[in-house]
């Protein structure tokens, strides 16, 4: 029988007895034109593919396996998937009998490898008292393989793709069987292994023939694979490195593919570290960060990664390096989806959950314009999500008289613990109104004052007047400011015992709470470290309630009241029609009498912080741990004795080695994880420490 005639009853046959018949003496004499892909191939009728939209079908639990029928439900998953592959190589065949004698004998091989495993499926199927055909059946790999143009991007497809997906299923799932007593269907998994890594080196030996010869694998593979198709494809639940290194795989690919992530069907959301939305808001296009600025929001882009699902997308200039991100999965965290800034346009072509930059400014409305025609887990208006009454939520002046309003209503039954208007700031336009508004506060016993432009940076454009009389310096600070239009907040200066912040989000169901982190803040007001207790999530830090003495049930009133404000912020948050993360800073004071009092409002983040990325790290944690997140800037480095960041954390590492615990998911008990690279970090290295007690025996 010449091959041709072989491969056109394997492809179009509609039963599988002759789907699945292998003569033994085969001719390649004739081997015919090119065939026109057929928009699926031949099957009996239970065996035709299920509609393209009808969904996925449900896959066997593996806790349901003790069940015969649960398993005779896996393997025919599986013997459809042989099925499949037997289809596409007889496909091959007849798609390109130009292709060498060699290669054409090799694809021959593994269909009849393919047939047989299909037969052996179907035998072990029928033990469990199920037939192939019992259960709907995709067609996925028919519509992701079969359209290929020629035939690397079948060896990049199937080989490479799905075969080598199955060096990890296969080994998986042999051991669920034999877990439950299945002996039989776990050798057979065990036997598909062995042969899958032959075909996956087959797969690889044409594919580095055809590539191009500048390319390594890994970027060839990326490059050749067509969408839907990615290498996440590639991979199965835990990556099996053994296989990989049998199948002749290099290290740098098995580590690439160990990293790479891209979702599989659910609709990414696309993050990006914009930290310059409030100097857009006060500045616009002509805000301009300064050089140390800059270089820190490099060095900190990827750490939205710790705020978003596997499976998402985080944008970046640059992707963080292969062994930074082994380093991040191997402390349990999954890992996103990084495309380039340069790239952004390429998810046009693509289905998008939500947009969450750092925060919604001018500058990530602009970045992310392209690809809101491509959200569609979102009922939002595109002009709504950046809007002027977004940006009013950014100014301190907001802050203060949002604060004003809600300690109006509440003060007169909180006047022991809260404090009181006064010390509230207010905003000013002019000179005469701030030298008006300081003397006022002077007058009431508060000498030391700051004033802050309304729109500010990172703890910077603020001024403080501690000196006996205002100076010519200061003034012209405030002189200079309303020349350029700006609104100043001038308020009282209090001598903080301790600063916290609450973070929250705001959804369409309302405003929700995800926790509270205590906060370290250096002499500027600027970010250095934030810390997080058990139980944070619902809880204000002992630390900052043990400052007070009374009342006794001091923790549920502070709970009380900001259960208050909360409501009074989502009215307000519900006005100016936000969505997404809110951060209120606040803190613990002593007033000139030294009673201890709260400060409940600072000021309102209308985007993620630094304590949000921490709540979100405590996910990652064992029960009963508390954490830290803090920044290690160059001079702390200097001070502790190091030269560089790559020293500092191997330092880390030694004195605080990282301990997990738990299945099937491994949570960290205690340990530091460095969460950007230190090996290109130039002024920061973000830092989260664990600190846990170990479990009672």
């Amino acid at each position: 029988m010449e091959l041709r005639e072989f491969a056109e009853s394997v492809l179009f046959a509609t039963s599988l007895e002759e789907k699945l018949r292998a003569p033994d003496n085969l001719t390649d004499e004739h081997p015919g034109s090119a065939l026109v892909t057929p928009a699926a191939p031949g099957r009996p009728e239970n065996l035709l593919f299920k509609p393209h939209a009808a969904g996925k079908s449900e896959f066997p639990g593996l806790h349901r396996l003790e069940q015969p029928a649960e398993r005779g439900k896996l393997l025919h998953f599986f013997g459809n998937h042989e099925l499949l592959a037997t289809e596409l190589m007889a496909l091959v065949l007849l798609k390109f009998p130009d292709a060498p004698a060699a290669f054409r004998k090799g694809v021959l091989q593994t269909l009849k490898d393919e047939q047989e495993h299909t037969r052996l499926y179907m035998e072990r199927m029928k033990a469990c008292g199920v037939e192939l055909g019992d259960h709907p059946v995709s067609g996925y790999f028919w519509r992701c393989v079969s359209t290929m143009e020629n035939p690397i991007d079948y060896v990049a497809g199937l080989c490479l793709t799905f075969e080598q997906a199955n060096l990890d299923f296969a080994g998986h799932y042999s051991r669920s069987f034999a877990s439950v007593g299945d002996t039989d269907s776990a050798k057979l998994l065990e036997k598909i292994y062995r042969d899958e890594i032959g075909h996956v080196a087959y797969g690889l030996k044409w594919f580095r023939r055809w590539k191009n010869p500048d390319e390594s694998d890994w970027e060839a593979f990326c490059r050749t694979l067509k969408f839907p198709l990615s290498p996440q494809r590639a991979k199965g639940f835990t990556l099996n490195v053994a296989g990989r290194k049998a199948a002749g795989f290099d290290p740098q690919f098995i580590a690439e593919i160990n990293v790479y992530s891209q979702s599989k069907g659910r609709t990414p959301s696309v993050f990006v570290f914009n930290p310059f939305a409030e100097g857009r808001i006060a500045e616009g296009k002509t805000f301009n960060p300064t050089k140390h600025q800059a270089q820190l929001a490099r060095d900190l882009e990827n750490l939205p990664q710790f705020l978003c699902r596997q499976d998402d997308i985080v944008l970046t200039n640059q992707k963080p390096g292969v062994e930074f991100l082994s380093g991040i999965k191997q402390a349990g965290f999954p890992l996103p989806e990084f495309v380039t800034l340069a790239d952004v346009r390429s998810l046009q072509s693509r289905k998008l959950g939500s947009l969450r930059p750092w925060a919604w400014g001018p500058d990530s409305f602009e970045l992310l314009k392209p690809v809101f025609t491509s959200v569609t887990g979102e009922k939002r208006a595109d002009e709504k999500r950046f809007n002027d009454g977004i940006a009013r939520l950014y100014s301190k002046a907001w802050s203060a008289e949002f604060f004003r309003k809600q300690i109006t209503h509440h003060s007169s039954r909180l006047a022991g613990w809260l404090c009181t208007e006064n010390e509230i700031g207010v905003a000013v336009n002019s000179l005469d109104e701030a030298l008006a508004a300081i003397a006022k506060i002077r007058t009431r016993g508060h000498h030391k004052v700051v004033v802050k432009e309304a729109f500010g940076v990172a703890g910077s454009n603020a001024l403080r007047l501690f000196e006996p009389k205002i100076l010519p310096t200061q003034q012209r600070w405030m002189e200079n400011a309303f020349a350029r239009k700006r609104e100043l907040v001038v308020e009282p200066w209090l001598e903080r015992e301790m600063d916290f912040s609450v973070q929250l989000e705001m959804g369409a169901s309302g405003l929700k709470l995800c926790g509270y982190t205590g906060l370290l803040n250096d002499a500027r007001g600027q970010f250095v470290a934030n810390f997080a207790e058990s139980h944070h999530h619902k809880r204000i830090p002992m630390k900052i309630v043990s400052l007070f003495r009374e009342p006794a049930d001091i923790s549920n009133r502070l709970l009380e009241f900001y259960g208050e404000i909360f409501a009074g912020l989502e009215a307000e948050l519900r006005r100016a029609d936000f969505t997404g993360p809110i951060g209120i800073d606040a803190f613990v004071y002593r007033d000139a009498s030294g009673v201890v009092k709260l400060k409940p409002v600072v000021e309102i983040n209308p985007r993620y912080t630094m304590g949000r990325v921490l709540v979100e790290l405590m996910r990652q944690t064992c029960q009963n741990c508390s954490g830290s997140f803090r920044l290690v800037n160059s001079a702390q480095l200097r001070a502790e004795g190091f030269v560089n960041f790559p020293d500092y954390a191997r330092s880390l590492a030694g004195n605080f080695p990282r301990l997990l615990e738990g299945e099937p998911v491994p949570r960290i008990r205690s340990g530091a994880l460095c969460l950007n690279n230190p090996a290109t970090a130039q002024v920061c290295l973000a830092v989260f420490q664990v600190n846990g007690k170990a479990p009672a025996a």
